[in-house]
């Protein structure tokens, strides 16, 4: 079947009642946490993963996309009527699109984002459809060394983008990966890391580590925060951009999609990633960069295109390598295997309907995404008007419950306790917890894969470097950890001898 016969099954499948309002659902949400400011993606996908259990995986899947790329249409809102981010990625917008709301032109920003962010989702979809098949049939051609050598790249490049220090983004992976190990071995039915405890018998719960560091340590610091929220006082005025403020933004939009596009697909990327990349190329290659700093339309174009795009083709290694490109996808995965899917590229053959679907979904929630913004930009300001000291108690209420009825287990609930008060010690130390999450999802994998090839190969490590694809991925992988490391050595080195 071609890639036509493919998108209108994969239509067909997302345009089911019960899809199209999971969609919505998504949609909606993604956007109402993009504008809350200090919730994010990753929290709020961690918080709402006990509700997909009892949804069919094609649904839940559709959904928790749809509040991933949402989240990055809400947070402009914030970015450019508060000067204050909702979403990591929409940190550059508050550069030029405060400023061009403080002008008088926050309906232009609004509509740029809201246009560029469209735009760059359906570009984004496309590139996902078409690549996916492509990539899919050349990992079929990978072996267990591959595979192994693949996700530990994965790793390194997951470590090295981290903020903060590269040493301790790399001691968070390897955390990560313990913690993936603890419970039974299948293979020797040997317990690992239990510590005689019978509840991990079965291995850490993936909800209560995902809800506990990314949903209640967020919670946590949020309360620490002094609320400050001063709501442009001025209109938002009119929507529809200028002539002339179409002919600067359109060279933009092509740029930040394209910078969005290819970012988006490398591990350890994202959106965030790419959002800042397209500030700094429009900086350097627009025709106005001299107006920059004082409500460049640019400035908001280029980075909204790019995170957008980078949102949806970051689901590219996710669907054709079962590889998280960023903590959102890992989730993602977690998801798909909690459903009893793994991901990875069986998943075209074995799972039509969630890989076709879930592709079709993106166009349609951007479409929904760009219905339900712009008109409803007076509703997210009033939401931003919320005292947090009313939000908070309810979700913990929810993450509660949606703890225990995962395994009705009230261990669970202990787990996320525990959790919840590591993640906010790891951010109190600038430990970055993203590199953790990936590598407790990668862990396991990297296991199976690394037991396959030495079993394949009898106990020969050579097999990593003799075939092209594994050597290759492990050289990509020491060359980014030397440019990393290599400049703070030479750091440590002047500071002793000045010393």
């Amino acid at each position: 079947m071609d890639i036509i016969g493919n998108l209108a099954h994969g239509f067909a499948v997302a345009l089911s009642f019960q899809n199209l309002l999971f969609a919505l659902i998504g949609a909606l949400i993604g956007t109402a946490i993009g504008v809350l400011p200090g919730i994010g993606p990753v929290a709020t996908i961690s918080l709402l993963l006990p509700i997909t259990f009892g949804q069919p995986a094609t649904t839940a899947i559709i959904m928790l996309a749809g509040i991933y790329y949402g989240a990055q249409y809400g947070g402009s809102t914030t970015a450019i009527l508060l000067n204050l981010p909702g979403e990591i990625s929409s940190v550059v917008t508050t550069l030029e699109g405060y400023k061009m709301a403080r002008n008088g032109r926050a309906g232009a920003a609004l509509a740029t984002s809201a246009l560029a962010s469209f735009f760059a989702g359906t570009v984004a979809t496309i590139v996902v459809a078409g690549s996916g098949p492509l990539l899919t049939s050349v990992a079929l051609s990978f072996g267990p060394a591959d595979y192994f050598s693949l996700m530990l790249l994965g790793l390194i490049i997951s470590a090295v983008l981290a903020q903060g220090s590269v040493i301790k983004s790399i001691g968070m992976v390897v955390l990560g990966v313990a913690l993936g190990l603890v419970g039974t071995d299948v293979q020797t039915g040997q317990q690992r890391f239990t510590f005689g405890v019978p509840e991990l018998s079965d291995g850490i719960s993936f909800v209560a580590l995902a809800m506990g560091m990314f949903g209640i340590a967020e919670i946590i610091l949020n309360l620490e925060r002094p609320e400050a929220r001063s709501v442009l006082k001025t209109k938002v005025g009119s929507l529809w951009l200028t002539k002339e403020e179409w002919k600067r933004a359109t060279p933009s939009v092509l740029r930040g999609t394209l910078v969005g596009t290819v970012l988006g697909i490398l591990p350890g990327g994202g959106a965030a990633l790419s959002s800042f990349g397209s500030y700094m190329m429009e900086r350097k290659v627009s025709k106005n960069r001299h107006l920059f700093g004082t409500g460049a339309i640019e400035g908001v174009a280029g980075p909204e295109a790019a995170n957008n795009a980078a949102a949806q083709t970051s689901f590219i290694p996710l669907l054709t390598l079962g590889i998280p490109a960023n903590a959102v996808m890992a989730l993602m995965v977690g998801a798909l295997i909690i459903q009893g899917i793994q991901p990875g590229p069986r998943m075209v053959e074995a799972q039509p309907d969630l890989f076709w679907g879930l592709i079709a979904s993106m166009w349609i929630g951007n479409v929904m995404l760009l219905v339900i913004n712009l008109p409803m930009i007076g509703m997210w300001v009033k939401l931003l008007q919320v005292p947090y000291k009313f939000l908070y108690p309810a979700i913990l209420v929810f993450c509660s419950i949606g703890a225990y009825s995962v395994n009705n287990n009230v261990f669970d609930v202990y787990s996320t306790v525990l959790f919840a008060v590591f993640g906010y010690m790891c951010n109190k130390l600038k430990l970055e917890p993203a590199p953790l999450l990936i590598g407790f999802v990668l862990g396991p994998m990297m296991e199976e894969h690394l037991r396959r090839a030495m079993l394949l190969s009898r106990g020969d490590v050579m097999v990593f470097l003799e075939r092209p694809i594994s050597a290759s991925m492990l050289a990509i992988g020491a060359l980014a950890m030397a440019a990393m490391l290599l400049p703070n050595l030479r750091k440590g080195k002047e500071a002793a001898l000045t010393g």
